[in-house]
C-alpha cells in the first residue's frame, strides 16, 4: 500500500487538511502581542526538541533512523491541546503561546522532517532544489493571500471553494508550509465544516496506521521515543518561557501531545523506512499517557492557579 500513488497523494490531503485547520483558528491580534516568545518556540524550541529526542534515541538504541523519528514526534499536536484551553490550568498569556506553539511547530517539523529524510541520502543533500521548495512554498502562501485580498467581499461560498482548492494544490504539490501560512489570513466563514474534516482526517489517518501495524509493533523503541519526545518538551518550555508563572510553566512544560501530525508523517515515512510506524504508534501512546498521568499529577500537587479578587 505504501507504494502506491494514491496512498502517497491521500497521506499529503490529510496533512494539508491537518495543517490548515492547525493554524486556522490562531487569533493574530494575540499572537503578534508574544510574536518574539513564538517564533523561539517553533525554530530554537523545535530544533532544540528535535536534538534532545534524537541524542537519547541514538545513545539507547543506536538506530539510525534516530533523527528522523525525532522530528516525526518534535511538535505538539493542536487539536490535543484543545481541550487545555477550555480550563483554568493556563493563564490568557499562556494559553495563546501554547495554541500558536503547537499550530506552527507542525509545519516547521515537517519541513525538517522531509529534508532531515533527504540529508540521510548519501546521494542527496541541502541543494538549490530544497531552498527552491522554500520558495515555491513563500509564493503559495503569497498568491493564497492574494486571493484572501480578492475574496473579502465576495459570497462566502467563492471563499470555500478557494480554500478547498488550496488544500487540494498543496497537497498535489506538497507545498505543506504555505498551506499552514494561508491558514492565518485565507479563513471560512463558518469553521464547522473544518472542524469536521480535521477530525474525519484524523480518523482516516488513524485507520491508515492501523493497517500498517499489521507486522505488529517496537514497543521498547516506542517507550523511548514517547519518553524521550516528552522530556523534550519539558526541557524546551524551562528555556523558552522565563518570566512567566509558574503554574504557566509547569503546564507549558507538561504539553506534549502528540496527534495527526505525528500520524501522518509516519505514514509517509513508512514508505522511505519500513517499520516506521510500528515505533511511532506505540510512542503517540506513550507519549498522551504520560501527559494525562502527569498533567493530573500537576493539578494534585503543583501551584494553583491565581483566582479572581472578589468583588469590591
Amino acid at each position: 500500500m505504501t507504494h502506491s500513488g494514491a496512498y502517497l497523494l491521500l497521506s499529503s490531503l490529510l496533512l494539508a487538511i491537518g495543517l490548515y485547520g492547525s493554524t486556522h483558528g490562531i487569533d493574530r491580534a494575540e499572537a503578534r502581542q508574544h510574536g518574539k516568545l513564538i517564533l523561539l518556540a517553533v525554530t530554537v524550541g523545535v530544533l532544540l526538541k528535535a536534538a534532545f529526542i534524537a541524542g537519547v534515541v541514538h545513545l539507547v538504541s543506536g538506530d539510525p533512523r534516530a533523527v528522523i523519528l525525532a522530528v516525526a514526534m518534535a511538535q505538539i499536536d493542536p487539536l490535543s491541546v484543545a481541550s487545555v484551553m477550555a480550563d483554568n490550568r493556563l493563564s490568557d498569556r499562556a494559553r495563546t503561546i501554547l495554541g500558536a506553539w503547537s499550530s506552527f511547530d507542525d509545519p516547521v517539523t515537517i519541513i525538517l522532517a522531509f529534508y532531515a529524510v533527504s540529508l540521510s541520502r548519501p546521494t542527496d543533500g541541502l541543494s538549490a532544489s530544497y531552498l527552491m521548495d522554500l520558495g515555491l512554498n513563500a509564493l503559495f502562501a503569497a498568491a493564497a493571500y492574494g486571493l484572501w485580498r480578492l475574496l473579502r467581499k465576495a459570497p462566502p461560498v467563492l471563499t470555500y471553494l478557494a480554500v478547498v482548492s488550496a488544500i487540494a494544490s498543496a497537497a498535489w504539490s506538497s507545498l505543506m508550509l504555505g498551506i499552514a501560512t494561508a491558514g492565518l489570513y485565507l479563513r471560512l466563514p463558518d469553521s464547522r465544516w473544518l472542524s469536521r474534516a480535521v477530525t474525519a482526517a484524523f480518523a482516516l489517518s488513524a485507520f491508515l496506521m492501523g493497517l500498517l501495524l499489521v507486522g505488529g509493533t517496537n514497543l521498547a523503541m516506542g517507550l523511548l521515543l514517547g519518553l524521550a519526545a516528552f522530556t523534550a518538551q519539558m526541557l524546551a518550555a524551562l528555556v523558552l518561557t522565563h518570566g512567566l508563572p509558574m503554574i504557566d510553566r509547569i503546564h507549558l512544560g507538561l504539553a506534549q501531545q502528540n496527534g495527526i501530525t505525528a500520524v501522518i508523517l509516519a505514514l509517509a515515512f513508512e514508505r522511505e523506512f519500513p517499520g516506521f510506524v510500528a515505533v511511532v504508534a506505540p510512542a503517540i501512546l506513550t507519549v498522551n499517557l504520560v501527559y494525562v498521568l502527569a498533567n493530573r499529577a500537576a493539578d494534585i500537587w503543583g501551584p494553583r492557579p491565581a483566582q479572581p479578587s472578589p468583588p469590591g
